[in-house]
């Protein structure tokens, strides 16, 4: 097994950092039915609240069923994983996410308790791996990932 450097550790981080800002402002985008899919492969697998979607094409299902989104990462962390060159990477992310166009979308006869619209706060938890069928990176340019698991829970 290799072992990680520190400059792989702060490769990881900038990909992650990278990885965070660019799915979550592509998730809340107007084209991210056809965009988020992308991010991930047909071998890959997403976990959304317990119920599991396979492959890009699951992760497509999901997000076309979806109403629109707004994301706000509070934190995120990453643990490169040793054993390649670049390192896969377990990023875990936590924040809030609104669905629909938040509370004062919500039609009047909206309980005042529902959940539409409210801001719920999330945990997310990606395996990112390195893109094989990516160009080449430079020295100390960040490598190219795909999502190989997806986890995605709400909390509380």
């Amino acid at each position: 097994m290799s072992k990680l450097t520190q400059n792989d550790i702060e490769l990881a981080t900038r990909a992650a950092d990278h990885f965070t800002r660019l799915y979550y402002s592509t998730y809340d985008s107007a084209t991210r039915i056809e965009d988020i899919p992308n991010f991930y492969r047909s071998t890959s697998a997403m976990t959304w609240n317990g119920t599991p979607f396979q492959g890009s094409e699951g992760v497509r299902k999901l997000i076309i069923a979806m109403p629109p989104t707004k994301h706000d990462v509070q934190s995120f962390d990453c643990h490169p994983i040793p054993g390649s060159q670049p390192p896969s990477l377990l990023v875990t992310v936590s924040g809030t996410v609104v669905h629909g166009r938040g509370p004062a979308g919500n039609p009047v006869s909206t309980p005042a308790k529902s959940i539409d619209g409210q801001p719920r706060v999330f945990a997310q938890t990606f395996m990112l791996v390195p893109d094989s069928n990516a160009p080449p990176t430079k020295t100390g340019e960040v490598a190219k990932y795909y999502v190989n698991a997806d986890a995605m829970r709400f909390v509380g």
